[in-house]
């Protein structure tokens, strides 16, 4: 059993107990009611943040269901939807925690999760998209799950419904508006300064600190290999390595024949736990070992999707790149796109830099920016920036001494000290 599912079981039995307080006890129950409506504002807060954060990650997972269902004319309209339903979710749970004209929002609560829980039940069964996308990329959760938490979640809202004539708020109307402004003035600065710039929390698994290296790249076997040779006379048994085997001295070589090869590993292969991010040429020769293992300072020029990147700041990014060329600094460009609209590209921008190709979807996780930049040393990741945020190289440089801070201390972690 999955710690999401033995949190949600959690959080169903507290509220099938809250309800009981509700029906049987006339003095808790308005206690009940509040409960129940600090935990709905509480959830539905966290629900509408995580997601506002990263605004194109709500739009990509609209995408996924749009395509899943043979919707994909709605595509279009995705990262307005998404928008909608962030600052809805953030919006009901603010008045929520805060009181803020409860008669009117328990009947939304009540219809939004009625709606939701039909809809996962739905989903539970058919699966269409393995991930709801509820509470973004920072908690995972599957069909199922979300159905159990929509059921726990409605049971809070028929409390905050049955019992939204019992609550009172002592606040005047103006006061009330005021706070529903504020909710909304918070949720839509922040959704608007992460779609412009990068997500203010990033929840991926390329966030500045991971060792994605670890992640993207196999781990090679390593192994002892003994040659087994036996005496064609005596029968004896001499085991030799590659570099020791006395194949030089010919007289004596010749009396062994070979019987076996021992081999024992010492560290197993293990392939790459991200499977679907592979750095490839045109001639479908894998990188991922010296592109993103690269020991040295590395620059990676990330497009999902070349025909809708921000072609203006490409002369900024050849600036860029010939600084890092007198500096030794590697830089290269991994992109959605085939190889023949990559041709033309860097005919357009005049590119002198190296384009892979990679998963249009794994590059999305990447960096939500199109085209993004990210600085990699030795698989860790130190920054990224959105396409509006590139640094110049004077900048880059100045930072440098943050960066060697960031990679000891990440090293630290690792063993441990």
């Amino acid at each position: 059993m999955s710690t999401n599912l033995i949190v949600i079981i959690i959080l169903i039995a507290i509220a099938f107990a809250d309800f009981l307080l509700y029906s049987f006890s006339k003095r808790l129950r308005k206690f009940s009611i509040h409960f129940a409506r600090i935990v709905l504002g509480l959830v539905f807060i966290f629900s509408g943040f995580v997601k506002a954060v990263d605004p194109l990650g709500s739009m990509y997972k609209f995408d996924d269901y749009f395509m899943a269902f043979g919707m994909d004319w709605l595509m279009p309209a995705s990262l307005i939807m998404g928008f909608f339903l962030f600052c809805s979710e953030f919006i009901i749970g603010f008045c929520f925690l805060f009181n803020v004209k409860m008669k009117f929002f328990s009947w939304i609560m009540i219809l939004y999760m009625t709606f939701f829980t039909i809809l996962t039940i739905i989903l539970a069964v058919k699966n269409p998209v393995s991930d709801c996308g509820c509470f973004g990329d920072a908690i995972i959760l599957t069909n199922w799950e979300t159905f159990y938490k929509n059921v726990g979640l409605l049971i809070f809202a028929l409390i905050v419904f049955w019992g939204r004539n019992i609550i009172k708020n002592r606040f005047p109307n103006v006061t009330q508006y005021g706070i529903m402004f504020i909710g909304f003035a918070i949720i839509l600065w922040i959704s608007v300064y992460c779609y412009r710039h990068l997500p203010l929390m990033d929840f991926m698994p390329w966030k500045v600190g991971n060792r994605i290296s670890e992640k993207v790249v196999d781990t090679p076997e390593i192994a002892d290999i003994n040659l087994v040779y036996k005496h064609k006379e005596t029968g004896e048994i001499k085991k030799w390595t590659s570099k020791t085997l006395p194949y030089k001295d010919t007289a004596y070589f010749k009396q062994f024949e070979f019987v076996d090869q021992e081999k024992t590993v010492i560290q197993e292969f293990k392939p790459a736990p991200i499977h679907d991010f592979m750095v490839d040429d045109v001639n479908k020769v894998n990188h991922n070992a010296d592109i993103i293992g690269n020991p040295n300072y590395q620059f990676l020029l990330i497009s999902h999707d070349l025909s809708k990147a921000e072609k203006s700041v490409f002369p900024v990014l050849n600036v860029f790149f010939e600084q890092c060329t007198k500096d030794s600094i590697a830089f290269a460009a991994l992109c959605g796109s085939d190889f023949e609209t990559i041709k033309n590209f860097r005919n357009e921008i005049k590119a002198a830099y190296e384009f892979y190709t990679v998963d249009e979807t794994a590059l999305k996780s990447v960096v939500r920016s199109n085209p993004g930049l990210v600085l990699l040393k030795n698989g860790l990741v130190l920054e990224k920036w959105a396409w509006r945020d590139i640094p110049n190289f004077k900048e880059f440089k100045d930072q440098l001494p943050g960066y060697e801070k960031l990679i000891e201390k990440s090293a630290a972690g690792k063993t441990g000290k």
